[in-house]
């Protein structure tokens, strides 16, 4: 694998788990993000689409070519047998394939076994398997990905879990697809911090409506406002924004949003408090809710603050006219003797 930007995070037994990024980690020198945006500013023009060496999403205007290509490379890379990633106590592991799906920021979920492999990919934020020989990959540039194993039954998962997703119960529903009776363990990927997720309060008051609805929290924290916002919410320094930034860059595929944003734009202009939320600690405690088990401790690193990684935000900041998307993937192998 030191041919792309990819990291293990784990191996066990016949499953690993791997992060990919935009970029090497010496592609890119110690300039900061709040850098690049002051610099952005003072030019006060956009810069070019930012691609990186890794893009694997067909649907950011890329070179479908290119991100083809770079999905063949990312397997190809998983089935090295001398690969330095994989473990060395470990057995390489042997990958058919890679599946994908149309990510929408809703809780449909993709039984990977019970659908015929098809030229398109099906819309879903889930995916489960409890087949060997594949990997099950969720895109994100900025929204929370998650895998889950259940050693006992061999079953892995992948979601992915914006706030949209956080709202709708993606996660309690995808548990609910594994044996209630199995220990199941979880890894979230490089996705946003807090520190830079800023919204209006209104994504706070739908993902809290949300979370009551599917029970995915516990009542003690669902019970209030004040009772969430101890645990996920701090405000924001800045000055209120208009409505239609903030909802062109919570959510490129809502509708509701785009819909907020332009009646926003056609009419009145309307103004709301910023908050920052905290979406990978909300995810990490829906898991625990749901009775799963978080192999990798809190605080991950920053798709937005780390330029290594793509974030649909840091695009929108810097008036970029696209981003790549990396990858959270998880692989069940056939083990070669």
């Amino acid at each position: 694998m030191t041919n792309i930007p990819v990291t293990l995070l784990a191996q066990i037994d016949d499953v690993a788990v791997f992060q990919t990024a935009a970029f090497f980690n010496d592609d890119i020198g110690s300039d900061t993000i709040t850098k690049a945006l002051r610099v952005n500013q003072q030019c006060n023009q956009s810069n070019k689409a930012d691609y990186g060496e890794l893009n694997l999403g067909l649907h950011v205007n890329d070179d479908a070519t290119k991100v083809l290509n770079n999905r063949m490379r990312l397997l190809t890379a998983i089935n090295e047998p001398t690969s330095h990633l994989l473990s060395e106590q470990k057995q390489p592991l042997l990958i058919k394939r890679l599946h994908w799906v149309n990510q929408i920021h809703g809780k449909q979920i993709h039984d990977i076994d019970d659908t015929q492999l098809g030229m398109e990919p099906l819309a879903a934020d889930a995916m489960i398997s409890q087949r060997q020989g594949l990997g099950l990959a969720i895109m994100t540039a900025d929204c929370v990905p998650i895998v889950l194993y259940q050693p006992a039954t061999g079953q892995i998962a992948a979601i992915h879990a914006g706030w949209q997703g956080l709202a709708c119960g993606i996660i309690p529903e995808t548990v609910k697809r594994f044996a209630k009776s199995a220990p199941i363990k979880a890894w979230i990927g490089v996705c946003i911090s807090q520190e830079n997720y800023e919204v209006g309060s209104q994504v706070r008051d739908k993902l809290l409506a949300g979370c009551r609805d599917n029970q995915s929290l516990s009542a003690q924290v669902t019970g209030s406002t004040s009772d969430f916002d101890r645990l996920y919410v701090t405000k924001s320094k800045t000055p209120p924004k208009n409505i239609v930034t903030d909802a062109l860059e919570d959510s490129a595929n809502s509708q509701s949003s785009l819909d907020t944003a332009a009646e926003a734009a056609n009419g009145t202009t309307i103004y709301t408090d910023k908050i920052k939320l905290n979406l990978p600690k909300l995810a990490a405690d829906q898991l625990s809710t749901a009775g799963v088990m978080l192999d990798k401790a809190l605080p991950i690193s920053c798709s937005y603050a780390d330029r290594h990684y793509y974030s649909y935000r840091r695009q929108t900041h810097l008036q970029q006219p696209a981003t790549g998307r990396m990858a959270l993937v998880i692989a069940r192998g056939v083990t070669i003797e």
